[in-house]
Parts: C-alpha cells; sequence; structure tokens
C-alpha cells in the first residue's frame, strides 16, 4: 500500500502562487508515476500534471502549461506542483496520485493508471 499526504493548498489573490507538496509512504518503490488533478464543484475531476519515476518526462494539461511546474524528489519520496500567475478558474481541490507498474506503459494524463489517490488540499484563488 501507499499512502500520500498533500499540503500546502490555501487562499490566494489571482495572480499569486501556491507550491503543493505530496509525500508518499509505504510502499513508494512500486510508484512509477505521479500526478495531481483537480475537482471544482460540480465538475469531473481533471488532469493537472504528471510526471514519471526518472523525472525526465513531465506531461500538462493545456490550461496549465507555461503557469504550473511538477517535480519530484526521490529521496524524499514527494511529489511538488508549483503553481504561478493563479486564476479564480484555478480554484478548486487538488488532489495528488500515485501510479503502479500499469503507469509505465499506458498515458498517464487519465485517472486510470492511478492506483493511490490523497485526500486533496483546496485551492482557492479570489479575483
Amino acid at each position: 500500500q501507499v499512502q500520500l499526504v498533500e499540503s500546502g493548498g490555501g487562499l490566494v489573490q489571482a495572480g499569486g502562487s501556491l507550491r503543493l507538496s505530496c509525500a508518499a509512504s509505504g510502499r513508494t518503490g512500486s510508484i512509477f508515476a505521479m500526478g495531481w488533478f483537480r475537482q471544482a464543484p460540480g465538475k469531473e475531476r481533471d488532469f493537472v500534471a504528471a510526471i514519471r519515476r526518472s523525472g525526465s518526462n513531465t506531461y500538462y494539461a493545456d490550461s496549465v502549461k507555461g503557469r504550473f511546474t511538477i517535480s519530484r524528489d526521490n529521496a524524499k519520496n514527494t511529489v511538488y506542483l508549483q503553481m504561478n500567475s493563479l486564476k479564480p478558474e484555478d480554484t478548486a481541490v487538488y488532489y495528488c496520485a500515485a501510479g503502479g507498474p500499469r503507469s509505465t506503459i499506458v498515458t498517464i494524463t487519465t485517472t486510470g493508471p492511478y492506483d493511490y489517490w490523497g485526500q486533496g488540499t483546496q485551492v482557492t484563488v479570489s479575483s
């Protein structure tokens, strides 16, 4: 089993920045990809960003490209999401997810390959 704990959410004005962290524990050796997703009230959970274990491949939703950066520190079993130039439409609960071996052979920009999920952290961007 893998446990994921997100932190770093909060309230920020439009144009501001936040950095989310997701710390993994448990069988971290079984994690091959990690991703961030978000869900606004009444909407589906959407892909935001993902990174493979090597860190050499990153993926972003078009809506966040150029503003968000995903990174990981394998020594700390932690993945980060640096969010700059935040907009009110970025308001959502942000979830961290971890994918097992299956994530090495399929796209990691959907929820399907992810086996473990964090509890979510609220990000609110005021206009």
